[in-house]
């Protein structure tokens, strides 16, 4: 049997959950329902918060953007996301962010599965972002403003629309395009009388009123979204866009006048809105809200700040949920990611059958022509 022959192996496989299947997979079971079940997923993990080892995310940074590895990890698995965040790439035709992560077996060190996160990136942090808002808001809240209408808008706006019977969105983003694009992807749910949308002219026009305030702005820059005068008693405000260092929506004056509650506080010191303020302004950590340890909204009047940032234990959920689902749809795929290897202490024979076919006449070493081609580049 030659090399190009021999059967991907069986034991050592890693399940792989492609850009394209992801995208199926959500199509096909509907955006709502994947929204749901990965808010269930979520909040079952931040229930039990303490069985997780946590650290804040690994970022490199630099003038346009950044990278970020993002580890977590309970007593079976291990999961990691890598993710950019590079608002200057959509005057090059690339997306802002885009993002892939695995889980692996805590037990052996085995990658059990690989998956896109771009997409999935999207729908966990609308996901995350509608399970905070079920304990903040008012119980009342029907109408949202959502300011910074992107690449995440739709997520956000059907994950509060599906998950917590929000009626009406106020709409306003500084490109009318994206303004545009946003109200034509959800023109199904208006035409059905699921939704009212309202387009606005100024931040100002479209929080006035509204019980929820989702501000999920790109630009990497100190800035200032949402000012205190604009905030109305009861409000919750859903900040999604200030989530690295120098990288900010709400006035100070905001955080100050409320109750700001936070995924893992260490973290969202160094990039959420909460960096603008000093070390001991107090926050409460979200799971304790879930597990019942801390209040969460106390009265209609009182404002409430979700001051999210994303945080690796909202990806393993996602993971986990993506690859249950991808299962049951038969959307996964084996890829061939580590040797399965007759003798583990044997990692030469891994190659013994290619050295066996040699090199054809007349072709330059693959080594040779490999630096060749570096010089080029």
């Amino acid at each position: 049997m030659t090399p190009d022959q021999r059967p991907i192996p069986g034991t050592m496989s890693t399940e792989f959950l492609s850009a394209t299947r992801a995208a199926q997979l959500v199509g096909r079971t509907g955006v709502v329902e994947c929204l749901r079940g990965m808010a269930q997923a979520i909040e079952e993990d931040y229930a039990r918060w303490q069985d997780f080892d946590k650290s804040a995310r690994t970022a490199s940074h630099s003038p346009n953007g950044v990278i970020e590895l993002m580890p977590v990890a309970d007593a079976r698995d291990y999961a990691f996301k890598y993710v950019n965040g590079h608002p200057v790439n959509t005057r090059h035709g690339l997306p802002t962010v885009m993002a892939f992560g695995a889980l692996a077996d805590v037990a052996t060190g085995h990658p059990s599965f690989l998956s896109e996160l771009t997409l999935t990136t999207a729908l966990r942090t609308a996901a995350t972002s509608a399970m905070a808002a079920r304990y903040l808001a008012r119980p009342d809240s029907r109408s949202m403003a959502l300011i910074g209408n992107g690449a995440q808008s739709e997520f956000q706006a059907l994950a509060f629309v599906g998950l917590l019977g929000i009626g009406e969105l106020r709409l306003y983003d500084i490109d009318p395009a994206a303004t545009a694009k946003l109200a034509a992807n959800l023109a199904p749910l208006v035409a059905r009388g699921e939704l009212e949308i309202v387009r606005c002219a100024s931040t100002a026009e479209a929080v006035r009123g509204a019980d929820i305030v989702t501000t999920v702005t790109a630009d990497k820059a100190y800035a200032t979204i949402l000012h205190g005068d604009l905030v109305e008693p009861g409000m919750h405000i859903n900040a999604v866009g200030g989530d690295c260092p120098g990288k900010t929506e709400l006035a100070a004056e905001v955080l100050r006048a409320a109750s700001v509650f936070v995924e893992y506080e260490p973290q969202t010191r160094i990039e959420g809105d909460l960096q603008q303020m000093p070390a001991d302004f107090p926050v409460t950590e979200f799971w304790r809200v879930v597990r019942g340890e801390a209040p969460a909204r106390t009265s209609l009047a009182q404002v409430t700040v979700f001051d999210s940032v994303g945080f690796a234990l909202e990806d393993y959920s996602a993971l986990r949920f993506m690859r249950a689902l991808g299962r049951s749809a038969g959307l996964l795929q084996p890829l061939e990611l580590i040797p399965d290897q007759t003798d583990p202490k044997d990692l030469y024979a891994q190659i013994q059958p290619w050295i066996a076919l040699g090199t054809p006449a007349g072709a330059p070493p693959l080594v040779q022509a490999a630096a060749h081609l570096a010089e080029a580049l």
